[in-house]
């Protein structure tokens, strides 16, 4: 899994089954403290996440189909969950 920030979005009016109805979105993975790192991922949203949200990335094949309920759909990275603060070496990076 990885923190990353919400830069952008995807339109694909031509994908692939598994795709439909989900929103695709570009992930920027950051460091705890939130700093970006210019490594960009398209994710799979599953939680509602939007532009400048921080969220949570499983970006492995395996974890991401299961986070989207299909064994079989082309999925190498999904948003699961939308960060509200992350505590690391003794602060606080508030996100809200």
């Amino acid at each position: 899994m990885n923190l990353a920030m919400v830069v952008g979005t995807v339109v694909a009016t031509q994908k692939n089954d598994h795709f439909v109805g989900s929103k695709l979105l570009i992930c920027d993975v950051c460091s705890p403290d939130g700093t970006l790192s210019g490594s960009e991922v398209v994710a799979v949203d599953t939680v509602g996440a939007g532009a400048g949200d921080y969220v949570v990335v499983v970006s492995e094949g395996n974890s991401s189909r299961q986070a989207m309920r299909s064994a079989d759909a082309p999925i190498d990275a999904t948003i699961v969950g939308i960060v509200d603060r992350v505590d690391a070496a003794g602060r606080t990076m508030k996100v809200l």
